[in-house]
């Protein structure tokens, strides 16, 4: 008798261990995030691949699950159905959503800068914007692309009827190479001059912030407007800034990390635009300027882009 009451007290010491254990795994397990990329992991995207690799998602009790779309609208249409909680896409297309009525919001950005560029080979003779008249460029995205042609134009003192405007699709850089056009709008800066360089064949690129674009977020991430203030994003953005400091205090230590998410990122290529993506991080992504979205969000209206300004398109979640 006396042994059966000790295997019955023992067996209910074991269930409690047990069930605290379950208790406990629940409480500590890590709360997830899914993000929708713009497309294929590339530098721009280093800060999430970062702070994936080396565990500062963990350190904030995060799981983020990175996806890798075909189509860069493809997230902002998930966000908004709730079908994904963060994703990534670019401030003038934020805009254009709201404009559209996607109930999204600017949370993070991570590349505090512009990155698009009006681009010439070197060696093509154009040394400036006015030298374009009656030349062809190409372009890959209608909409934004285009104010931004008109734009830089106008700045050169031309109008739209002065150039021939070709569609080239994603062919930017091979397309300049071949002669089908003579200048390419929306190449990025840390990306299509060193192909072109590597290519033998060196660029010149006009940058639309110094010809009357208003400075912009090149990469930003988007919440549905009602989640926005979730308290995982909060964390989000502490690993973020936590993975940008890491980035710029040991760059070879952290190209490294980047390129142990995928081997086919570990080429020359990605690692020259790698170094040229650094300086235009944002050293604080959960902080936000008002005034400046704002400002670029009149020139979209002035520009045709958008119908109205909208003062809510963001919303600050620092940590």
């Amino acid at each position: 008798m006396r042994a059966f009451r000790f295997q019955e007290s023992f067996m209910k010491s074991v269930f409690f261990v047990v069930l605290l254990c379950c208790q406990s795994a629940a409480v500590f397990a890590a709360d997830k995030i899914s993000l929708v990329l713009d497309w294929f992991v590339n530098p721009v995207h280093s800060q999430v691949v970062i702070a994936q690799q080396k565990g500062f998602f963990a350190a904030q009790d995060l799981e983020v699950t990175l996806s890798e779309p075909t189509d860069a609208a493809t997230g902002a249409k998930l966000v908004a159905a709730g079908k994904a909680d963060l994703s990534m896409t670019y401030q003038p297309q934020l805009h254009q959503y709201r404009d559209q009525g996607l109930p999204v919001v600017r949370v993070s950005t991570m590349i505090a800068t512009p990155l698009n560029t009006l681009t010439v080979l070197k060696l093509s003779g154009i040394e400036k914007i006015a030298d374009l008249k009656g030349k062809k460029v190409g372009y890959s995205v209608a909409g934004f692309e285009d104010t931004l042609l008109r734009t830089l134009l106008a700045e050169g003192g031309l109008k739209p009827e002065d150039v021939e405007t070709v569609n080239v699709n994603w062919s930017i850089s091979p397309s300049l190479m071949s002669g089908q056009v003579d200048a390419v709008i929306g190449g990025y800066r840390n990306f299509e001059l060193h192909e072109l360089e590597l290519a033998g064949k060196p660029g010149k690129a006009f940058f639309p912030e110094e010809h009357g674009v208003p400075a912009y977020d090149e990469m930003i991430v988007i919440a549905r407007e009602d989640q926005a203030h979730d308290d995982r994003f909060r964390r989000f953005n502490l690993a973020l800034e936590q993975a940008t400091q890491f980035m710029l205090n040991h760059p070879d230590e952290a190209w490294q990390s980047f390129v142990s998410y995928k081997k086919e990122l570990d080429d020359e290529i990605h690692h020259l635009a790698f170094k040229d993506t650094l300086p235009r991080l944002a050293l604080r992504p959960g902080a936000s300027d008002n005034a400046r979205y704002q400002r670029f969000a009149e020139f979209l209206q002035r520009n045709g882009v958008i119908g109205k300004v909208d003062k809510d398109a963001v919303s600050t979640v620092e940590p």
